[in-house]
């Protein structure tokens, strides 16, 4: 049995004409004919009740006629979803983003990529440290990552979307709280708060690179995972940290920010699998950058 034999079986079965069927197909009604009859001896059963005036469905004919419309739409149906995957019209994708990211970009992103791709289901994972971020796209359980560069594994393919200035949190009874801004060497008495120093943690390996360019090693009180809990330490009074400043989408009572003169600009990326070719996974990434920087 072939898929031709059931549509045209479908055919000659909603025409009830081998004539009107025949010309529905684009086809002469013999082999139509002949085609039907093979169908039948195939299956055992008289599927159509055939006079010299009409042609009727016997009641087998109108079982099977049921079954072979399902068959049919169902392959239909597949072809299409198939088409729309290729097209990347529909797919589902998980977005990581990074602690800054999570509160500046995460409600632009969520509302952006499901109005410009509606047919992609998203899912989002907000405050993930880079070294996590590179581990989930590695084992495919993220697929894009709003990330700090640098990333050293050569599978990522990683695009620079801006630049931010970092600025500094403190407590907002701190003495330096009282300043319009902050240079880097005044933070050399200061207990500072930083990201988890896993390897090729991004934003721990910065401040310390900037604590050493001014003179001094930094004075780390404690190392977290997470930015927001980072920021609700500084309210706690524990310490001060150099964050980007987008971070500073997140009030908290007790904190307050201000610039970090010389502190400079960290990258903010998107990442993805180089060898992942994926059309939805393409077109959400070019997404994200019309959606980051609109210009």
């Amino acid at each position: 049995m072939e898929l031709r034999h059931l549509r045209y079986f479908v055919a000659v079965a909603e025409e009830l004409h081998f004539g009107r069927a025949a010309a529905r197909l684009h086809m002469a009604q013999p082999p139509l004919s002949q085609q039907v009859r093979a169908l039948e001896a195939e299956l055992g059963v008289a599927l159509l009740h055939r006079t010299t005036r009409r042609v009727e469905l016997t009641a087998a004919g109108s079982a099977y006629l049921q079954r072979a419309r399902a068959v049919l739409g169902e392959l239909d149906d597949a072809a299409h979803e198939a088409q729309q995957v290729a097209a990347g019209v529909v797919g589902r994708l998980v977005v990581g983003c990074v602690g800054s990211a999570t509160y500046s970009l995460l409600p632009l992103l969520a509302r952006g990529l499901t109005r410009e791709l509606p047919g992609i289901e998203f899912s989002f994972r907000g405050e993930m440290l880079v070294p996590d971020q590179v581990l989930a796209l590695q084992g495919n359980d993220i697929d894009i990552a709003l990330l700090r560069p640098p990333v050293h594994d050569t599978l990522i393919q990683t695009s620079i979307l801006r630049h931010d200035r970092l600025v500094v949190a403190v407590p907002d009874d701190h003495p330096l709280a009282a300043r319009r801004r902050v240079r880097v060497a005044q933070l050399a008495d200061v207990d500072l708060l930083v990201h988890a120093g896993r390897p090729h943690s991004v934003m721990h390996a910065e401040v310390v690179r900037l604590c050493r360019q001014a003179g001094f090693e930094p004075r780390f009180r404690a190392e977290v995972g997470e930015t927001s809990t980072l920021i609700t330490l500084v309210a706690g009074g524990l310490g001060a940290a150099v964050v980007p400043e987008p971070v500073t989408a997140l009030p908290i009572q007790g904190v307050v920010y201000r610039p970090l003169v010389g502190g400079g600009r960290v990258a903010l990326a998107v990442a993805h699998r180089r060898d992942r070719e994926e059309a939805h996974l393409r077109r959400a990434v070019e997404a994200v950058r019309r959606l980051v920087d609109p210009s």
